[in-house]
């Protein structure tokens, strides 16, 4: 960026938050300008999170220059909005590489910076975040650092962050929550969360006797310290009246403040000073935009959430390349598309998805038959109970939840579907690595954690085509619950009219037979085992291969041909190694006495960082290139013969 010193002049003179402390208003408000366009100018070439930042510009810079980071704790919950703050904590010239391999990682990350409060990916951990830090502030007997979590309404729909507000009311301790209120996380808000934000947002009346009573008590309090809590309850009348109840926030002993405009940041820095010297549990309600500054981005809120490619600076158009010819459909296009297509032919179906129908493609059945589907909201645990309690009830629930947002309700998964036998068909999208948005977001422990449940079916499809012959087995009939985990990406063209066809519950297929080796693949890792063997055998190589299709139950009888025809098996899974399908082999293999030399492929005991999948692939050696090294090495006492 060789004009940058002429594009960004204050910008780049951040270098850290300390930087902007002597900033007046005019400086405040060319910051914020400089850092909307500085956002817009690298996101627009580096595809990534983009509207939830932009809508929190003046708030990011308004944080950075009332309060003391990184001795002030500031926690951002989700960390989609902390681009703004990354670039003003001496990030800016790393930031081109954000979510790229070995770059700046997405989301705040203590160990990138000191900066970084907390780590954060999955939403409504701010409040219980931040409520712990600052205990252990009284703790440590320090008492003026000052906590802050920054949590979107979004993530208000989420059981988590009640519990958190619920605690710190009672605690009373010194804590400020900013509520960032812009109705949308990535799709719309729902839920009765909503509309009560919006009353307070709408009620003119609420909003001008809050002033002015807030005035009153300052202005009396001066005269006699006690007149606060006399006014407090003639303003608490007069909301109940005005707002029909009593204020949540302040039901559960947080003093709320707002809403105020989220985007005057002269305002918002006057409000934070205030705010710093007010003691106790505060809410500060903060109304954004998102996608603020951006027309495009304001207008197409979901698209603009996270782009999916580059996009012109100026106007928001899509930039197309030669590379961008018609693609493949997506596995999660795939499975909206054929919920609607069961749904119309079986009336006991439901969709279900926990605030993601677009990421997820329920927005398909959604827009058709919209009594049959619901977005719960960020509530994964609910999701869950939610779906058994449908099919308790004799419905065929298919409840979509991303693997790694599935993590958040694994006692409901045990505890309400398993232990009850429920015939509930958990749809887990993203599964395995799923490339830049690194660690919070790769699914690749539900193979691990799903497998040790009695009564559970748990099934991943080599190709689009058996995702949707697996959706069909899985309401055909119903059984108990049904686990069907599919990546996140692009496959092979559907043939749409080709029927549906039942798989077998706990069948395996073979794909290749051959005498040197045996290579066992579950899911559409299996593609990328087919290519190493299609280069293994230029090499004079004789490669089984097994696609397992179901990790539970396994499919016994394949695996006895296996181990009766091979002493040299390789195991490939898009999945954690420890407790995964290469585990489960190995226990079938000591469990019935079969002895041979296993190699086990799959996401090492570690957590791995962004990247593209291809990257991510290699570095984990499950690419092609690694299952051929793997592969060689078994049989390398053969080769040298017939080379020989």
């Amino acid at each position: 960026m060789s004009d940058s010193k002429v594009e960004y002049p204050l910008l780049e003179t951040i270098n850290s938050p300390e930087d902007m402390n002597g900033l007046s208003p005019e400086g405040l408000l060319q910051l914020s300008k400089e850092l909307r366009q500085f956002i817009i100018d690298i996101v627009s070439n580096n595809p990534a999170h983009f509207g939830a930042s932009l809508g929190v510009v003046e708030l990011t810079v308004a944080l950075h220059h009332v309060y003391n980071a990184p001795y002030d704790k500031i926690i951002w919950d989700v960390g989609h909005q902390a681009y703004g703050h990354k670039i003003l904590t001496g990030r800016r010239e790393e930031f081109h590489t954000n979510r790229k391999y070995k770059g700046l990682s997405g989301f705040p990350k203590p160990s990138e910076s000191e900066y970084d409060a907390f780590g954060v990916g999955h939403s409504s951990t701010s409040i219980s975040a931040a409520l712990g830090m600052s205990v252990a502030n009284d703790l440590k007997n320090t008492t003026d650092r000052h906590i802050v979590a920054v949590i979107g309404d979004g993530s208000l729909t989420a059981g988590m962050a009640y519990e958190a507000l619920n605690n710190a009311g009672t605690e009373k301790k010194d804590l400020l929550v900013i509520l960032n209120d812009n109705n949308i996380s990535i799709d719309p808000s729902v839920g009765a969360m909503k509309e009560y934000l919006l009353d307070i947002r709408t009620s003119k009346s609420y909003n001008r006797v809050k002033t002015d009573v807030w005035n009153l008590m300052g202005f009396l309090n001066k005269i006699n310290p006690n007149a606060r809590q006399y006014v407090q309850k003639i303003e608490n009348a007069i909301k109940s009246i005005v707002l029909k109840q009593g204020n949540l926030f302040e039901a559960m002993n947080f003093r709320y403040f707002g809403p105020v405009d989220g985007h005057d940041v002269i305002h918002l820095a006057e409000v934070l000073k205030d705010l710093k010297d007010i003691p106790g549990p505060k809410l500060l309600h903060v109304i954004t935009k998102k996608g603020k500054g951006f027309p495009m981005a304001e207008l197409k809120q979901t698209t603009f959430h996270s782009p999916g490619g580059k996009f012109d600076r100026k106007t928001g158009e899509f930039l197309l390349t030669k590379t961008d010819s018609p693609q493949p459909i997506k596995y999660q296009d795939v499975f909206g598309h054929t919920i609607l297509e069961l749904a119309k032919g079986n009336s006991k179906i439901v969709g279900i998805t926990p605030a993601m129908p677009s990421g997820s493609s329920l927005k398909l059945m959604m827009e058709e038959i919209p009594e049959r589907t619901f977005d719960v909201g960020i509530a994964e645990q609910h999701a869950v109970t939610f779906s058994a309690g449908l099919a308790a009830s004799g419905m065929i629930p298919y409840c979509n939840i991303y693997s790694t947002f599935m993590q958040r309700a694994y006692d409901q998964v045990i505890h309400d579907v398993a232990l009850q036998n429920l015939p509930v068909v958990f749809c887990l999208d993203r599964a395995g690595l799923v490339g830049e948005d690194g660690a919070t977001h790769h699914g690749v422990f539900d193979l691990a954690y799903m497998r040790c449940i009695p009564n559970l079916t748990i099934a991943s499809p080599l190709n689009e085509m058996e995702l949707r012959n697996l959706m069909f087995t899985a309401q055909h009939h119903p059984t108990g619950p049904f686990v069907i985990r599919y990546p996140r990406g692009r496959g092979v063209t559907i043939d749409w009219r080709k029927p549906f066809k039942e798989i077998q519950r706990g069948t395996g297929q073979v794909l290749r037979t051959g005498e040197d080796l045996a290579i066992i693949s579950l899911g559409p890792i299996g593609n990328e085992v087919a290519l190493a063997i299609d280069e293994l055998e230029k090499q004079n190589l004789s490669i089984a291969h097994y696609d397992l299709r179901f990790l539970k139950p396994l499919d016994s009888k394949l695996l006895k041909q296996v181990f009766t025809n091979h002493k040299k098996i390789i195991t490939v899974e898009d999945g954690s190694i420890s407790g995964g399908m290469g585990s489960a082999i190995l226990e079938f293999m000591s469990e019935n006495k079969f002895q041979a030399e296993v190699k086990r492929i799959g996401i090492p005991d570690r957590f791995i960082d962004h990247g593209k999948p291809a990257e991510l692939y290699k570095e984990c050696g499950m690419d092609k290139q690694g299952i051929i090294e793997v592969a060689k090495s078994m049989v390398s006492s053969k080769v040298f013969f017939k080379a020989i």
